[in-house]
C-alpha cells in the first residue's frame, strides 16, 4: 500500500519500513556475532547461550518479514500506529532476552533499551516513547528482582560479577539509574520527534500553499483582465437600463423586468469584484494591528449578524499580539472563516476561536467547528476558485482568504474529519519577526 506523499500516513509508513530494515540488519549482525563467538570458542550451534541468541535473531528476522507483509495491507494511520506499538513492544522482550543471555544484571547490552526507546519516540512520538520506557523499566526491574532472589541464573557470568556479590543498595542504585535513563531518553527523544513532526507539518502546509498559488497565478492574471472587460460593458448596460427605467412610461411588467435586470447586474458586478479580489488583491492600508482587540470586535459584530444558525462561539484569545496587516483584510479573513464554520453546522453547534503567539515568530489563529467536516478529497480542493458545496455561494471565499494571507507572507491550513468538524489555522508573522520553519501545536 503506497500512501500519498507529505501526509502523516506516508511518514509513518516510511519510518516503519526503515524500522523493519534495521531490525533485520541487527538480527543478521547478532547471528553473525554468535556464530563467530561459537567458532572462536569451539562451541556448537546448540551450545547455550549461543543457541538462544541465534533463536532470538531468527525470531527477529521472521517477525520482520511478517511485519513487512502486514505493512503492505495497512490503509489507515490507526493501523500503522497499532503495528508500530506491536513491533516495538515485542522488540523490548527480545532485548530483555539478549540482556539476560549476556549476563543479566552484569550485561553490557542494557544500552539496547535506550536504542529501542529512541526509535520508539521517532515512530510513535512522545507518548509512544514514554510507553516503551515504562515497558523497558518493568522488564528490566523484573529480571533484576528474579536474579537477586535466585529464581533465575544468568549464563556464563564470572563469579566475581554475580549479583550476589553486590550490596542490595548498589543493585537498587543501578536499577534506578537505568530506569531514570530510560525516561530521560524518552522525554528528550519525544520532544525532538514532536518538534520534527510540527516542522514537517508546517513544511507540508507551505508546500501545498505554494502549489496552489502557482496553479492559480496564471489563471489570476488572465481572469483579472477578463473581469475588467466584463465590468465595463456591465456598467454601461446597468446605466442604460436605469435611464430607460426613468424615461419609459411606467408599466408594471416593464418595471418588474427592469428591476430583475438591475438586480442581476448588481449580482454579477459583486461576483466580478470578488473575482478581482481573488485575482489581484489590493495592497490595502498596511499597519500594526492588535489582533486580540480586532478579533474580539469582529466576533462581536458577527454574533450580532442575522444568521440562520446561531452557534455558541468559544473564545481563547491571548493579548498583546501584533502583526502588520490591513485591518479590513484581516476582517475579511476572519469573517469568511466564521461564515464557513456557521454554514458547516447543521444544527445547534459550537465554534471555537483561538489566538496565540508561537515561539515569538507567528501569530496563530484557529477557527474550529463541530459541523459536517470534510473528506480528504474535498480538503484538497476547497481553496480552488469557484469550488463550493453551498446552494448559494461563489466558491471564492477561501480562495480570497488564501490570496490575502499570501500577500502578507502568511499561510492557512485545514484539518477536518467527516461528521466531526473542521479546524482552519491561520499563521501570520508577528511584527518584527521573520518567517520560521516551526509550526505551532494545535
Amino acid at each position: 500500500m503506497v500512501f500519498e506523499k507529505n501526509t502523516p500516513e506516508f511518514d509513518q509508513y516510511r519510518k516503519l519500513k526503515w524500522l523493519i530494515f534495521f531490525r533485520v540488519l541487527f538480527a543478521l549482525v547478532l547471528l553473525a556475532s554468535a556464530t563467530f563467538a561459537g567458532i572462536r570458542d569451539h562451541q556448537t550451534f546448540f551450545t547455550p547461550p549461543l543457541f538462544f541468541l541465534n533463536v532470538i535473531a531468527g525470531i527477529a528476522v521472521f517477525l520482520s518479514l511478517a511485519y513487512a507483509a502486514f505493512l503492505l495491507l495497512c490503509r489507515r494511520l490507526f493501523t500503522l500506529l497499532a503495528l508500530g506499538y506491536v513491533q516495538i513492544a515485542i522488540d523490548t522482550l527480545l532485548v530483555s532476552g539478549i540482556i539476560f543471555l549476556t549476563g543479566s544484571f552484569s550485561s553490557i547490552f542494557s544500552f539496547l533499551y535506550i536504542l529501542v526507546i529512541i526509535y520508539a519516540s521517532m515512530v510513535l512520538f512522545r507518548k509512544g516513547g514514554m510507553v516503551v520506557a515504562v515497558l523497558c523499566s518493568i522488564e528490566y526491574g523484573i529480571m533484576v528482582d528474579l536474579e537477586y532472589y535466585g529464581i533465575i541464573h544468568p549464563f556464563n557470568v564470572a563469579p566475581n560479577f554475580l549479583m550476589s556479590n553486590y550490596d542490595w543498595s548498589y543493585v537498587l542504585f543501578r536499577l534506578l539509574i537505568t530506569i531514570a535513563a530510560c525516561f530521560a531518553v524518552a522525554f528528550l527523544a519525544g520532544y525532538l520527534s514532536e518538534q520534527e513532526k510540527r516542522a514537517k507539518r508546517d513544511l507540508w502546509a507551505m508546500e501545498a500553499q505554494v502549489k496552489r498559488v502557482e496553479k492559480l497565478a496564471a489563471i489570476g492574471e488572465m481572469a483579472a483582465g477578463l473581469a475588467h472587460e466584463i465590468k465595463n460593458p456591465l456598467a454601461s448596460m446597468s446605466g442604460a437600463i436605469q435611464v430607460l427605467k426613468d424615461e419609459v412610461d411606467y408599466k408594471s411588467d416593464h418595471a418588474r423586468l427592469m428591476g430583475i435586470v438591475l438586480k442581476e447586474s448588481d449580482r454579477i458586478s459583486s461576483l466580478v469584484n470578488e473575482f478581482l479580489m481573488f485575482a489581484r488583491p489590493q495592497q490595502g492600508n498596511k499597519k500594526v494591528v492588535s489582533l486580540d482587540r480586532e478579533l474580539n470586535e469582529i466576533i462581536k459584530q458577527f454574533e450580532a449578524g442575522n444568521h440562520q444558525q446561531r452557534p455558541e462561539i468559544e473564545k481563547r484569545i491571548d493579548g498583546d499580539i501584533r502583526v502588520d496587516i490591513d485591518p479590513e483584510h484581516f476582517r475579511q479573513v476572519v469573517w469568511n472563516l466564521l461564515l464557513n464554520a456557521v454554514e458547516a453546522i447543521e444544527k445547534q453547534g459550537r465554534i471555537g476561536v483561538r489566538l496565540y503567539a508561537q515561539d515569538n515568530k507567528y501569530a496563530c489563529m484557529t477557527v474550529s467547528d463541530n459541523g459536517c467536516g470534510m473528506s480528504e478529497e474535498i480538503q484538497n480542493t476547497i481553496f480552488d476558485p469557484f469550488f463550493t458545496r453551498k446552494a448559494k455561494g461563489t466558491g471564492l471565499g477561501l480562495s480570497i482568504v488564501q490570496r490575502i494571507l499570501t500577500s502578507y507572507d502568511g499561510l492557512i491550513e485545514v484539518e477536518s474529519i467527516p461528521d466531526q468538524g473542521s479546524t482552519f489555522t491561520v499563521k501570520l508573522p508577528l511584527t518584527g519577526a521573520s518567517p520560521s520553519q516551526e509550526s505551532p501545536s494545535v
